[in-house]
């Protein structure tokens, strides 16, 4: 029974290393995908000699299995807590709101407003770039003063100067 359980924590350690590498990379962080990978591997190959070589063959098996998707589950969990990367968020208003655009950039957004030709009237749209991590800020900012924003938001690929990096390189040389 030791190593049905031994199995199970193998499968909920294997796994989500698996997400994290895949996500680094993903996100071009090479280095850190190929040590996640060193472990993963060990983890892998130990596992499964375990339910190949006990006794309880097809529980190790089915086990194994279940560990996998429970694992998908908990590897999932910790890249949204981690929240690795940038999303660039789009704010859509019928009014621009002077008030959610200074406290947006008092609390470091960076915001770009476009004025666009709506059916009935102007609308106004917000390009946010920010890192993942805070993402439920932004959105929550937002919506406490546009409730009737539409907020859409997506990963983008690649990116290269602007507001954000040049904040981000001045942190770096304090």
């Amino acid at each position: 029974m030791k190593e049905i359980l031994l199995i199970l924590l193998l499968q909920l350690m294997y796994v989500p290393l698996l997400t994290l590498r895949t996500i680094f990379l993903v996100k071009n962080i090479t280095l850190l995908a190929s040590i996640l990978g060193i472990f993963e591997m060990l983890i892998y190959v130990f596992g499964l000699s375990l339910v190949f070589s006990g006794d309880q063959s097809l529980l190790a098996m089915i086990v194994y299995a279940v560990g996998f998707g429970l694992g998908i589950i908990l590897g999932t969990k910790i890249e949204q807590k981690l929240a690795i990367g940038y999303i660039n968020v789009t704010v859509n208003t019928q009014e621009k709101n002077k008030a959610l655009l200074d406290t947006l950039r008092n609390d470091g957004f960076g915001v770009t407003l476009y004025i666009g030709e709506g059916r009935d009237s102007n609308r106004y749209r917000m390009e946010i770039l920010t890192k993942r991590n805070r993402e439920d800020e932004l959105i929550a900012t937002v919506e406490k003063f546009e409730p009737k924003a539409f907020i859409m938001s997506y990963e983008p690929r690649r990116f290269k100067g602007g507001f954000l990096l040049d904040r981000m390189k001045k942190r770096e040389h304090k």
